[in-house]
């Protein structure tokens, strides 16, 4: 399915202004959307390709932004210092995803009650956490996702949700997947995990290539995780 130009829309927290890229497929009707939750980096290129590709699928593709526009990290300092005050501020990070799902779910061509998200890294995290804060998404999926979440957070999970893990993610080891698992039981969510054996963190991240840091493109693990969300979402949104 083709997708249409992409739109750029702005939309605030308080005082702090922010902005999207939106790209609608070639189909007429109210259309499932998915933000796109950004790595470290903030909403970039990839972020927007993602986006894109996501419009081919016949949905509402939305690149959001959690930094505010125009700041966007260009190494491990500058990225380290946009999204660390956003983790150590949880109800700072959560009003600004609330921000960025009420302005995808307003726009043109968008049918409220089928919303979902993906994200990358901590973007992951940031999906999970849409899930954890009770908004109305009907599904969530994480890509090599950090999965310490808050576990103080009991609003009811509406989304099911789709972790794609690499197993030898050293960002996401195997305690914190197992305090994941409590914590899903906990909540009564309904979850699934799938985990790629011999795979680190990055592994969809083209220009990943360090794997001495744990970080690597994996380009079997990156067909097959993107294969698994398309039928995840084909379901959730049926």
């Amino acid at each position: 399915m083709a997708s249409s130009p992409i739109e750029t829309v702005t939309y605030r927290d308080g005082d702090d202004l922010f902005d999207a890229v939106i790209v609608r497929p070639d189909a007429a009707g109210p259309r499932p959307a998915v933000l796109v939750c950004p790595t470290w980096v903030g909403r970039d290129a990839a972020m927007e390709a993602r986006a894109a590709r996501l419009a081919e699928l016949g949905y509402v593709g939305a690149a959001i932004d959690l930094y505010g526009v125009g700041k966007r990290g260009t190494d491990t300092a500058s990225c380290q210092a946009l999204m660390q005050p956003l983790i150590a501020d949880p109800p700072r990070l959560r009003r600004r995803l609330a921000a960025a799902f009420e302005a995808v779910r307003g726009q043109d061509g968008v049918d409220p009650d089928r919303m979902g998200t993906i994200g990358f890294c901590f973007g992951g995290l940031c999906s999970i956490l849409t899930a954890r804060m009770g908004l109305p998404l009907r599904g969530v999926v994480s890509f090599h996702g950090l999965l310490k979440t808050d576990a103080t957070l009991n609003e009811r999970v509406h989304a099911r949700i789709l972790v794609l893990h690499g197993q030898d993610d050293p960002m996401a080891p195997p305690a914190d997947v197992g305090a994941f698992a409590e914590t899903m039981k906990r909540i009564g969510a309904e979850w699934q995990l799938h985990a790629y054996p011999g795979v680190v963190h990055a592994f969809t991240n083209a220009n990943a290539n360090d794997r001495a840091a744990g970080m690597a493109y994996d380009a079997e693990a990156d067909r097959r995780s993107w294969a698994e969300m398309v039928r995840f979402f084909g379901e959730v949104f049926a």
